[in-house]
């Protein structure tokens, strides 16, 4: 058994997706990779260069250039929107449901009837025109501000008031009632109610708890995301862990991903992250890596494209130490989960297209194509190690062995 490992360069599109007229509007012309080259025309990244980053995206640089011994391909996103929750639930897949988008106005007194039904004391906050839920004094449950409007509920939480597995009761009790995409429930210590209640923020119809203002990420802070019709059964945590098959889950997707079998390590630096991938590899033999390199879409929502280069070549380096450890059977995808264009004029995710560069002991060059699912990428873990499918997604396992086709 060797080693199969995904490494996902968090917001990294190479331009909008087909139906982005039609259905996001707003991200018309994103494109990520190219608009951070053209901000930075200078930027090396000779490890994704090598990889094919610019076969995958379909041109060049002076420093970026087609590779011939590359395999790469690109992949479309199955999931509503450009989110990275549902991303990453895709990759290991899931296969998406369309959630509604609302506010928490149109869900507070059904959620507020099922809380009390099941014993927990609640009262209902009134802001300056919306409100929110207060639970036991020391939980809010309101509208995520900081993402796209209505696209999830946050329970914030006061985590030395109460603790986080209770909150994680409440926010399931939230998550069955709603057909939003993501209950978030998160918080930290060293905040209380009134902390949270002085963060609240009201932008129309929306009404939320403005999460770093309020304190609750500052010490020992927690986070679990509950998505809408995602079953961790049927994903591949899950079918590998039970197959005695090792998972580790680094960086933001071991808080969005369930790994009930595997080891999950929650970290945001880029080094720290790579570094800590590297420290695995070479201890670990075999398994299943899954790691997110989180910074680069942090850098997107900044609309910062010389942070997003400067992380973009922190990522490479540290990619290039862990190709370096690679052998036999072993596998290496580098991917993203959707776009997070700098120049697009909005700080949010941007509905594109993602890179997929693989690297095996086969070499290249070979083009696998478009995925039609960024499950595809699952399918083709879980068909690595023989075991079942997800339920979404097509391996691409047996293309590694074909006949090249040409640059």
């Amino acid at each position: 058994m060797g080693r199969f490992i995904v490494i996902v360069l968090d917001g990294f599109g190479i331009g909008e997706m087909p139906d982005v007229s039609s259905v996001r509007p707003q991200d018309h012309g994103a494109n990520t990779f190219a608009h951070i080259v053209k901000a930075v025309p200078s930027l090396e990244l000779p490890t994704l260069s090598r990889l094919g980053l610019a076969n995958a995206s379909g041109f060049e640089t002076n420093s970026i250039l087609y590779s011939k011994t590359a395999v790469w391909g690109r992949a479309k996103l199955m999931h509503d929107g450009a989110d990275t929750f549902f991303g990453h639930q895709e990759i290991m897949g899931t296969l998406p449901k369309k959630p509604v988008m609302e506010p928490i106005k149109n869900k507070l007194d059904t959620i507020n009837d099922t809380l009390t039904k099941n014993g927990w004391n609640t009262r209902v906050y009134q802001g300056d025109q919306e409100r929110l839920l207060i639970v036991e004094e020391c939980i809010t449950i309101a509208d995520n501000i900081e993402c796209d409007p209505g696209l999830a509920f946050n329970v914030t939480v006061a985590l030395d008031d109460i603790s986080f597995e209770w909150a994680v009761e409440v926010g399931r009790l939230v998550r069955e009632v709603s057909t939003i995409s993501r209950v978030i429930v998160f918080g930290g210590r060293g905040v209380h109610l009134p902390d949270m209640l002085a963060a609240i923020e009201e932008y129309g119809a929306y009404i939320g708890v403005n999460a770093p203002a309020s304190g609750v990420y500052r010490s020992d802070y927690h986070c679990v995301h509950l998505g809408y019709g995602v079953n961790a059964e049927v994903q591949v945590p899950t079918i590998l862990g039970k197959m005695d098959v090792p998972v580790y889950l680094l960086g933001k997707v071991a808080d969005v991903v369930s790994n009930a079998y595997g080891t999950s390590v929650s970290m945001v630096d880029t080094r720290a992250v790579l570094k800590e991938t590297l420290a695995l590899l070479r201890k670990e033999k075999s398994g299943f890596f899954c790691v997110n390199v989180q910074e680069t879409d942090l850098s997107g929502h900044q609309e910062d494209a010389m942070l997003f280069a400067s992380i973009l070549e922190v990522a490479d380096a540290g990619i290039a130490d862990i190709v370096g450890e690679l052998s036999g059977d072993d596998i290496l995808v580098v991917m993203a989960d959707h776009g997070n264009d700098p120049a697009i004029g909005h700080p949010h995710h941007t509905r594109e297209m993602v890179p997929l560069m693989i690297h095996s002991h086969q070499g290249g060059p070979l083009n696998i194509g478009v995925c039609e699912t960024l499950s595809d990428i699952g399918a083709t873990a879980t068909a690595y190690f023989g075991a079942a499918s997800p339920e979404n997604g097509t391996s691409f396992l047996e293309l590694l062995a074909l006949p090249a086709f040409p640059v």
